[in-house]
């Protein structure tokens, strides 16, 4: 499956989060870090809810840019 990840700078750092896995999300130092600590989330919360007998949400996030 393929999971949309939204990236956000903030003042000191990143964050990032999966809009499709509620409470799937980290905080980095840097853009690089928050990506890979973002795989390493999303990897655990699926292997989880595959453990514990759960489904997975169907990836339905997209993404649109407005230009103004």
């Amino acid at each position: 499956m393929k999971y949309l990840v939204v990236v956000e700078k903030g003042g000191n750092s990143f964050g990032a989060y999966v809009p499709d896995l509620p409470g799937c999300a980290v905080v980095g130092e840097t853009r690089e870090e928050a990506l890979r600590l973002i795989r390493e989330a999303v990897e655990l919360h699926v292997s989880s809810k595959r453990e514990q007998g759960d489904p997975l949400p169907e990836p339905a996030s997209t993404t649109e840019y407005v230009q103004v």
